[in-house]
């Protein structure tokens, strides 16, 4: 299942104790990576991650603070003797910025794919190359430009019954192809179906990441049942809710009605303000409204197989 770090929970320009707003979700040796913004080559060294697990890059939309650290980000990865394709998802919108970061990068040792998603509506795709059960969803969001949620569902296998297995004869060696969902024939020509050898059906594990956007309430549908809904929080003041509203974002209250409307089961708030250096002072309140907060920093970490 899931292993999940921040690079970065900032916005709007790297601190020195904070770096620009950025997610790492690792499965099985293999990982996506959500948003580059200035400095997440150096955060990933400060985290002690791997660049060359990175398979998919899912950006959320074209400002500055989320994507000017792809160039370097490439590029390390070609000095890190990569040759397997990247592929990158994106806005439609984002496209052409996307190209012109490419353009510093010069060539590379191994091949960018790019996929491009409606910013009008919401999409879906499997993510094959990091797990044939997962698939990655998208929302259009309200911002000051088109931006991308995102939200990805690891589909879980039921549970395997090996005591049934055994008593119908089925030799080990089927025991994978039957719990992948394959039919098997013995040599006594019995079929064995799946069902056969399996029990209760397990739920998704899911993680929902939204940020820079104004809190609409679609949010709470598409983070609905999260494991981990991961959300921007600018600010804890109340006094700047009139400021968000203009610029598209959102208060750390506001994620936190979400999250609760969504029925998360925790919420690690994300992307603070710089003029923000301490949104832990807000913490009683914003439990008060959501008990499963995490007023996260940079290095934030949780395994989302642990308790399932």
């Amino acid at each position: 299942m899931p292993e999940i770090c921040l690079l970065g929970t900032g916005g709007m320009l790297p601190l020195k104790n904070r770096w620009l707003t950025s997610c790492y979700i690792e499965h099985n040796g293999r990982a996506v990576l959500i948003d580059c913004g200035e400095g997440t080559q150096i955060a990933f060294a400060e985290h002690g991650l791997k660049l060359s697990r990175v398979d998919i890059l899912l950006l959320t939309h074209a400002h500055a603070d989320h994507v000017t650290g792809l160039p370097g980000l490439l590029l390390s990865m070609g000095n890190c003797s990569r040759t397997e394709p990247l592929e990158v998802v994106m806005p439609k919108s984002c496209y052409n910025t996307f190209l012109s970061l490419m353009n510093v990068c010069g060539k590379l040792p191994y091949e960018v794919r790019t996929r491009t998603l409606p910013d009008k509506e919401p999409s879906r795709f499997k993510a094959e190359v990091i797990d044939p059960m997962l698939t990655v969803s998208s929302l259009p969001l309200k911002h000051s430009m088109p931006c991308l949620g995102y939200r990805l569902d690891f589909a879980r296998k039921p549970v395997f019954l090996p005591e049934n297995a055994r008593a119908l004869g089925v030799p080990v060696e089927h025991w994978r192809t039957l719990h992948a969902g394959q039919e098997v024939t013995l040599p006594d020509g019995r079929v064995i179906s799946p069902s056969d050898v399996t029990g209760r059906e397990r739920p998704d594990t899911v993680i929902t990441y939204t940020t820079d956007t104004l809190p609409i309430g679609q949010i709470a549908d598409f983070a609905a049942g999260s494991d981990l809904f991961i959300c921007e929080g600018m600010y804890g003041d109340p006094d700047k809710k009139e400021s968000m509203d203009k610029k598209g974002h959102m208060l750390m209250q506001d994620a936190c009605r979400l999250a609760a409307s969504a029925g998360a089961k925790r919420l690690w708030l994300t992307h603070y303000s710089p003029a923000e250096p301490d949104p832990t002072v807000y913490r009683r309140e914003l439990e008060r409204i959501f008990p499963g907060v995490v007023i996260s920093r940079d290095g934030e970490r949780c395994d989302l197989s642990v308790g399932k």
